[in-house]
């Protein structure tokens, strides 16, 4: 008799998003028209609770009795057709691990066994080739499976004991032929000239054959991903073809050689492609103009020194960058490819003992529009992949709690051969937290976070081969999974100051795994692989070598620094353990069940294999086609205003607004620009910005990160296009008012699979030839950079891409928004200077030009700016528009080219009255207007008609528009106050913050109780075993008695599993000793909660609000839900004032309006109407979404969740527990200043003057 006891969970209707939205897809995007209905099914098998417990779970943890329907049979009528699907095993399943958790907590014992599957039934007159059409369209074999129907006898995995590793016999007599053989038999992505150059270390060197073990090892340390040994490879020879813009070229190779000169003088040096990339910065180094960088022999990320100022005195902090790409693994697996694109790019900076704080996320993709019949063979359709990229990214980045402060997805069929997927991120840390030193003998690494898995085995060198079509069926295994609560915890630990300041060096688990992450931290190594943690039974040494499962940290430590370093990993909720120790002698050795499987020497591994070898040929670039220069086909023969709407229509330039807000872009609150400017939040911002992260006192010191690239002015030139790459960055920092040329830089290399064609080798050598003369020119360094050389699928090549990111300390109060200011405003076209017979910037006049603008924005003579990009002119004034809906008239007469030509790296700008452009070439655009409208050659256009025409196109992908929620009754101001007080008051009331796993707003919560005057107690929830869920229930009740407010803060507690937010929140508090105490803290002591985002959503789940005591859910209780629009949203919100009942709102006045952030997908608040009737009549609705005017609104531009009646916040019966969505405490100096509204709701202010 099976073990296992299985229950069937489906959404309620109304609550049955994901099963509406998946209808849409599959008939609009796959054309199955005669599918009526989809239902979706969440199915859980469970071992190891039974009984009463498994009853609990059933109804508080896996359902909800207001939302679920719950069943432990499959309730289908007959005539529906019905599918499950499931992962494969080893790769992470998030909501039957949080379920484990929640139940474990829930019963404070031991994790029980779990796994979800999903059950789709579809009701209509389906073929059975339609139906298989769907199973084919849901169901990506790289990651899941269609799941049987049958229950297992038992969850519990049996893992067969793994063989020995095996000796490569004869290995070291193999003939040339042998060794082809062999490497095509393995799939190695090193060269069979690196497996015979290993056939000859082991001969000579180590008189042994070797384990297939350190052949992996090998093969991993040496591939392209880890040794960049595409950007390695000898460059024999590079020949520029003659042309009218060769001289421009030759100059720049001239530049590259008198640097070499400079920078090695004697030394030789080969020339490579790694040695283009990089010189720009030695040599202006050796010239002393990179005064601010950071160097040492831990490569962790691009890092710069930047004095921050921090209520009034000055600290040394070092600011760390980072790019990353997860393109392989993207293309093939979007959702888990893109989130670990994002944790990987995180933890580079992080091992630096950086926190990271702001993410900027570039892609590349093909037409998303493109029908689901015209999908490639092999391909995943371009819609779903990113869709599903958009979804993984985004997801990581919203549970670690990273603001994301810039998306753009590049359209280019060429990223039909293989997507791109950048992650940019910025992290800061004062100096002193990050001590660097050389590990010796007798120190001890520490492995640190997530468990060791089969995921991402292969992923190094599988991102290191062309994508072919059979790569979506046999590379699932190189593809990671993310776990974003783990890495929250590690950035936890790495902000303690006493923790980042034990660790003498550290490198995090990205390609490679152990045998590069800990390889990599020291000459000399013995790593035991028999400590390594695992996520399950069954790996053999070489898994436990190579998998590069996700979010862990490799350290090293004294040895007298373990047992307190462990301790404090143990009060972040992570495992540490001892790993490997560091020798002398220079060897890397790996042992694994008392087998020594690796034992390779350091001087080998350096070695990188065998130095390839290349020709490179530039080839001539046209200047008859210079698309900066030239008006887009499409546009041809149409009048202007007709050509107005169609450019903002077309895919390079349509709003991509319904992708933007998918990204958490506050958290942190320190953002200083929102991705969209204005009140209607339509125009979006050139460049991001953010303050530097400090965790006490108040800073004006910010960082800005903007983005250059443009792919179709690439393909038409790569070495212009890289060019102007680094000069569109350096404008986009100046039109925000940072000073261009203390920027620093980091590239982005993506290009096709190079192979031997010297044409092909051409490509990144020309991009790279034009970034160094930029660079020169400029005297801006590219400090770091990325490059991915295998962007091919068959025939198909990805653009020639260099996409350059600079990053600059500036001010959050000097920093401006690029939205027109004022009607009546002068709006002219700034010209980039150009040479006219290189066609590249004249790099002194541009100079001047960049600086100039810079000034004036900073001193207010321009009040707005933008960077031509795709669209030309015309668009940058409809985007500067449309924010505030400011109408415009263009100056008569204008050319096409002037209006629709990418003149990238010109600049629109806004003027203030009287101002001077002596020394600017310009054109006069015209001129901001009132009424919303705009006219051009005569023609009146209704501002609403362009917004229209930019926001349509991608509707069909990430939409915009949702259905309206009911708005009836409607709910009058309440004003009468609770003016009851406590018994006992407090001069500094006493503020308890749980911190749950993936909680990510104890920062922001914690700083504005302490800035509005009180004592803020944050304890973490500790959930790895059962004793230390014991302990930290104990310690939460105490520190509850202890305090006059409980503060539930925003994040996604257990990763808003299983399928539903707030559940691991819900369940602590249920349990008898944390239940005791918040009743004892409400009903005996007058004590105040507070809950945002997550944490309403745990207090609405548990009764205390609307109730004021934690209860038992019904099937009436009002509950959050998800968005309508079935998906996350981030925006700034207006929200009303209508109920001053609460202490909490005791500073506002009902009626007042305040612009607030929102971030969240299980915002939508529903009730029933005797529930509503019941909250209004009693003053229970204490906030609302509202409209410009201050109107409650359906309309989901204000009210993003879809929320009936607008209710943002509802309170208990005496308003002294107060639940809302909106992120009240991200606030501050200069935050969101390009959103206009009054910030501060004074509600910490108003809970803490409470209690005096």
């Amino acid at each position: 008799m099976s073990s296992v006891k299985r229950l069937f969970v489906e959404k309620r209707p109304g609550f049955d998003v994901e099963a509406r939205h998946m209808l849409t897809d599959l008939r609009e995007n796959l054309g199955i028209t005669a599918l009526d209905r989809v239902r979706v099914i969440n199915r859980y098998d469970l071992e190891g609770v039974s009984g009463a417990d498994f009853e609990r779970a059933a109804r508080t943890i896996l359902s909800e009795p207001n939302v679920d329907t719950l069943s432990e049979t499959l309730c289908v009528d007959p005539g529906w057709r019905i599918f499950a699907t499931e992962y494969l095993p080893g790769q992470y399943d998030q909501r039957a691990d949080s379920a484990a958790q929640c139940i474990a907590l829930l019963t404070q014992g031991e994790r029980p066994n779990v796994l979800s599957a999903r059950v789709i039934a579809l009701q209509g007159d389906l073929t059975d080739e339609q139906f298989e059409k769907v199973k084919a369209y849901l169901i990506n074999p790289v990651e899941s499976r269609e799941a049987s129907m049958e229950l297992p006898e038992s969850l519990r995995l049996h893992a067969d004991r793994p063989t020995d590793i095996e000796r490569v016999a004869g290995f070291t007599a193999w003939t040339h032929e042998e060794i082809a053989q062999y490497h095509a038999k393995m799939g190695f992505a090193m060269s069979v000239a690196d497996l015979a150059f290993c056939r000859d270390y082991f001969r000579d060197t180590e008189k042994r054959d070797p384990t297939v073990t350190e052949l992996k090892v090998i093969d991993t340390y040496w591939s392209d991903h880890c040794r960049h040994t595409t950007f390695l490879t000898q460059l024999d020879t590079v020949d520029i073809e003659k042309g009218p813009l060769a001289r421009a070229i030759e100059s720049a190779w001239l530049e590259y050689v008198v640097a070499r000169t400079e920078v090695y003088q004697e030394r030789k040096k080969d020339m490579t492609l790694m040695d283009m990339a990089t010189i720009g910065t030695k040599v202006l180094k050796k010239r002393g103009l990179v005064p601010d960088l950071d160097e040492s022999e831990e490569i962790n990320a691009c890092s710069i020194e930047v004095p921050v100022e921090i209520d009034g005195k000055t600290e040394t902090w070092l600011v760390q960058f980072k790019n990353e790409t997860h393109n392989h693994p993207t293309e093939i697996e979007p959702f888990g490819g893109a989130a670990t694109c994002l944790g990987g790019a995180i933890r580079d900076p992080l091992s630096g003992r950086a926190y990271v704080y702001q993410a900027m996320r570039i892609t590349g993709s093909g037409n998303p529009l493109t029908p689901f019949e015209d999908t490639l063979p092999g391909k995943l359709p371009q819609k779903k992949i990113t869709v599903g990229a958009a979804q993984g990214y985004s997801s990581y980045g919203n549970q670690i709690g990273l603001a994301t402060g810039q998306v753009v997805e590049l359209y280019d069929e060429g990223y039909t051969a293989k997507r791109m997927e950048i992650g940019a991120v910025i992290g800061a840390s004062p100096k002193e937290n990050v001590r660097r030193e050389r590990p010796k003998a007798g120190d001890v690494i520490i492995l640190l976070g997530g468990r060791t898995g089969r995921d991402g085995c292969g992923g190094a060198t599988g991102s290191s081969k062309a994508h072919d079509t059979s790569s979506i069926e046999t590379c699932g295994a190189e593809v990671q999974k993310g776990n974003p609560p783990t890495e929250r915890k590690l950035q936890r630990l790495f902000r303690n100051h006493d923790a980042a300041r034990m660790i003498k060096r550290c490198n995090d688990f990205g390609a490679g795994g152990v045998c590069v992450a800990i390889g990599e931290l020291a000459d000399g190594l013995d790593i035991d692989l028999d400590a390594v943690p695992k996520k399950y039974d069954g790996l053999d040494g070489t898994e436990l070598a190579i998998s590069e499962s996700q979010e862990r940290m490799a350290v090293v430590l004294a040895a007298e620094d373990v047992e307190a370093f462990s301790a404090l990993a143990a009060e972040e909720n992570l495992e540490a353990t001892p790993v490997a120790v560091v020798k002398d002698e220079p060897y890397l050795t790996m042992k694994w069940r008392g087998d020594k499987i690796v034992s390779l020497s350091r001087a080998f591994l350096n070695t990188n294999g065998v130095t390839q070898h290349a020709q490179a040929k530039i080839t001539a670039v046209d200047p008859n086609k210079n698309y900066r220069a030239a008006v887009p086909a499409e546009l041809a023969g149409k009048t202007k205003p007709q050509a107005l709407r169609d450019n903002l229509a077309r895919l390079p330039v349509c709003s991509q607004k319904g992708l933007v807000e998918r990204f958490d872009s506050s958290i942190g609150a320190g953002t200083v620009l929102m991705p969209y400017a204005g009140k209607y939040q339509l125009t979006p911002e050139d460049a991001m910005c953010a303050r530097i992260p400090v965790l006490e006192g108040e800073t004006d010191t910010a960082t800005a990160m903007s983005y250059g690239f443009i792919p179709a002015l690439s393909r038409w030139s790569p070495f212009h296009g890289a060019a102007y790459a680094v000069t569109e960055s350096l404008a986009k920092l100046a039109v925000i008012g940072a000073k261009p040329f203390t920027a620093r830089l980091t590239m982005q290399e993506y290009f096709e699979r190079l192979h031997d064609k010297p044409e092909r080798w051409g490509k990144p050598a020309a991009a790279l030839l034009g970034a160094l003369t930029a660079q020169l020119h400029f005297n801006v360094p590219a400090i770091g950079g990325k490059d991915s050389m295998s962007g091919s699928f068959n025939e198909l090549d990805v653009p020639p891409t260099l996409v350059c990111f600079a990053v600059a300390a500036t001010k959050a109060s000097k920093t401006v928004s690029s939205i027109f200011k004022k009607s009546g405003s002068r709006v002219v076209l700034l010209h980039l200077p150009v040479d006219s017979e290189t066609l590249l910037p004249d790099w002194d006049k541009a100079t001047t030009f960049l600086n100039r603008v810079s000034e004036m924005v900073s001193d207010g003579r321009i009040l707005a700016a933008s960077v031509v990009r795709e669209g030309g002119a015309a668009a940058n004034v409809c985007r500067m528009a449309f924010g505030n809906k400011q109408g415009f008239r263009f100056t008569e007469g204008l050319t096409a080219e002037t209006l629709f030509a990418p003149e990238c790296a010109s600049i629109v700008a806004e003027l203030a009255d009287g101002v001077s452009l002596d020394g600017f070439q310009y054109t006069d655009l015209g001129t901001t207007a009132d009424g919303g409208q705009f006219v051009l050659d005569g023609e009146t256009i209704p501002i609403d008609t362009l917004i229209d025409a930019w926001t349509s196109t991608l509707e069909p992908v990430f939409p915009t528009k949702a259905e309206a929620p009911s708005m009836q009754p409607e709910i009058p101001l309440y004003t009468q106050r609770n003016t009851s007080a406590p018994a006992l008051k407090a001069a500094k009331p006493r503020v308890v913050i749980p911190v749950f796993p993936g909680t990510n707003c104890e920062y922001d919560t914690a700083r504005a109780f302490e800035c509005a005057g009180a004592q803020a107690d944050i304890i973490v929830i500790r959930n790895l075993t059962p004793q230390a869920i014991d302990e930290s229930i104990e310690a939460f009740a105490n520190l509850i008695r202890q305090a006059q407010i409980v503060m539930l803060p925003g994040g996604f507690s257990s990763g808003d599993e299983p399928d539903g937010s707030g559940k691991f929140i819900a369940t602590t508090l249920r349990s008898p000793r944390i239940r005791n105490a918040v009743t004892e803290l409400l009903d005996h002591r007058d004590g105040l909660m507070l809950g945002i985002c997550n944490g309403f959503q745990a207090l609405i789940k548990t009764g205390l609000v609307p109730y004021g005591k934690i209860t038992d859910t019904k099937e009436t209780d009002p509950t959050l839900t998800f968005n309508y629009i079935g998906r996350h949203a981030s925006c700034m919100v207006y929200t009303r004032v209508t109920s001053v009942k609460s202490p909490w709102l005791a500073g506002a006045e009902a009626g007042e309006v305040y612009v607030t952030p929102v971030s969240h997908g299980e915002g939508r608040f529903v009730a029933d109407e005797e529930t509503l009737s019941r909250l209004m009549d009693n003053g229970q609705i204490a906030t609302q979404y509202v409209d410009l005017d201050g109107n409650p609104t359906a309309d989901v531009r204000f009210n993003p969740n879809g929320s009936i009646c607008a209710i943002e916040g509802i309170t208990s019966p005496d308003g002294r527990v107060f639940g809302k969505m909106a992120h009240i405490e991200r606030r501050g100096d200069n935050l969101y200043a390009n959103v206009p509204g009054e910030k501060d709701q004074k509600i910490f202010a108003s809970g803490v003057a409470y209690f005096k």
